[in-house]
């Protein structure tokens, strides 16, 4: 890579996933930083903090207590522009139902749906079509 993502956070409510992710992330050596949050509620207060590296790539579980995955991305669009920041979201599922495909597709902020567990095979792909300058 020319340059690492300067910040990717993780959303799962399973910290087991979120290990994982992180793992696959820091074995590619592709960012800076790694936030690791259980709930939509997390990364909102995240991405609400000032002098905090906003995120350039957030990867979103569907399924979530609390405040899941779409219910994040409906507060997701009421935030102030510096918040959003530029970020690309990809909502992770162990299952590709096509309801929730064709959901995540109504909204502007989610950019790609994705298998779980992210896999070195899957981020690449991402990278490369999200982040070509990095490579």
């Amino acid at each position: 890579m020319k340059k690492k993502i300067q910040c990717i956070v993780l959303v799962d409510d399973d910290d087991d996933d979120n290990y994982f992710h992180k793992m696959v992330i820091d074995e590619m050596n592709v960012a800076e930083h790694v936030e690791e949050t259980s709930s939509g509620f997390e990364v909102l207060d995240f991405l609400k903090r000032e002098n905090q590296t906003p995120p350039e790539l957030l990867f979103l579980d569907i399924n979530m207590p609390k405040m899941n995955g779409w219910e994040f991305l409906e507060e997701h669009t009421k935030l102030a522009e510096n918040q959003k920041a530029k970020v690309i979201i990809i909502m992770l599922s162990t299952v590709m139902n096509p309801v929730d495909v064709a959901r995540a597709a109504t909204f502007s902020e989610t950019i790609d749906f994705n298998y779980k567990p992210l896999t070195q095979e899957s981020l690449s792909k991402i990278l490369e079509e999200h982040f070509p300058e990095n490579l």
